[in-house]
């Protein structure tokens, strides 16, 4: 089969990956193979491809919001027949023992492991995956839609629960790429108001565009206070001018798996009245389930650009400029 691989971790503009052909992989106990149909191409695959996250696995393929149909399974495993649909998130596998799994906080579990990071991802023609991590997808949601709910959807789920909007509260997004257009949307339909902040002009037109109240520049003030905030973008140095933006008793999440240093923080300017600060770590399968549920029921629709699957570097290229309409998604096989 062919495959993206990561050749050797560095800048994407030096071409760290390169496509290559592989093994069809062969399915394990309780696992599934999937012929891949879309992929999302996610910020996450960016750091992976770049360095910024560890290496895991030697020439890794990236990928993690995969759409795609069961063809195979190995032995043990009955939850698919063959012709299902799927989807495969990031999440890929946890202990089920530990503490943080017997207590339902399993995107806390030291034992996780991850799809395009642990194990090869979906920028291939097939994978695998353990069945009890794999999604049903709704049928409403066709192949190049569903991709980004995968995981720019249900990690921008996740941070909103986490951020703690109050109803009708005011909610600032900070940055506006495939995850934040997804979150702007679920908090819409909720009767937040939601301020965009952000540097690509683009960006902001298409956050005014979904019915944002407002929309700037990553380091202006909002032109209210803001109850909530969660920053996407992956730069430390914004978390001053989101701190300073939170009202008394504000939230501010953190979604991105990879964050640069955070500057200095002045205590009375930036942390008292009783902000808080909260990171973003994974999911749970839980987080994944209502999502999709949520976005079904509410319309939630990602706006994407559809990339041929020989160009994944440069789809991973055009989201590293930064000012990105949407969710790029590859077309790997036979899709709607």
């Amino acid at each position: 089969m062919r495959a993206w691989v990561v050749r050797e971790a560095g800048p994407i503009a030096g071409h760290p990956l390169e496509l290559v052909e592989k093994p069809e992989p062969e399915p394990g106990p309780g696992e599934v193979l999937v012929r891949v149909l879309t992929c999302g191409v996610c910020r996450t695959d960016l750091h992976v491809a770049e360095g910024d996250l560890a290496v895991h696995r030697e020439h890794v393929v990236p990928g993690h919001e995969i759409v795609g149909e069961v063809v195979g399974a190995g032995p043990g495993a009955g939850r698919f027949a063959v012709g299902d649909r799927v989807g495969i998130p990031w999440l890929r596998k946890t202990c089920g023992t530990c503490r943080w799994c017997r207590s339902g906080r399993e995107n806390l579990c030291r034992g996780s492991q991850y799809t395009g990071w642990d194990h090869d991802g979906g920028y291939a023609e097939y994978t695998t995956v353990p069945e009890g991590f794999a999604y049903r997808i709704p049928a409403q949601f066709d192949d190049v839609t569903a991709a980004p709910l995968l995981c720019a959807g249900i990690i921008g789920y996740r941070a909103l629960r986490r951020a703690q909007v109050p109803p009708g509260g005011r909610l600032g997004l900070y940055g506006f790429g495939g995850s934040a257009h997804l979150t702007a949307q679920v908090a819409l339909a909720q009767g937040v108001e939601v301020h965009v902040l952000t540097r690509g002009e683009e960006a902001r037109r298409f956050a005014l565009e979904l019915g944002a109240a407002s929309a700037g520049d990553a380091r202006d003030m909002p032109p209210v206070p803001l109850d909530s905030a969660i920053i996407f973008a992956p730069a430390g140095d914004i978390v001053p001018f989101a701190l300073e933006a939170l009202s008394p008793g504000g939230t501010l999440a953190l979604a991105g798996i990879h964050v640069s240093d955070f500057p200095p923080l002045n205590y009375q300017r930036h942390v008292f009245h009783e902000r808080t600060i909260t990171s973003v770590e994974s999911n749970t399968r839980r987080d994944g389930e209502e999502f999709l549920t949520i976005a079904a029921r509410l319309g939630i629709r990602p706006e994407t650009s559809v990339y041929p699957f020989e160009e994944a570097d440069k789809a991973l290229e055009y989201l590293s400029v930064g000012d990105v309409r949407g969710a790029g998604v590859l077309r790997v096989g036979g899709t709607s």
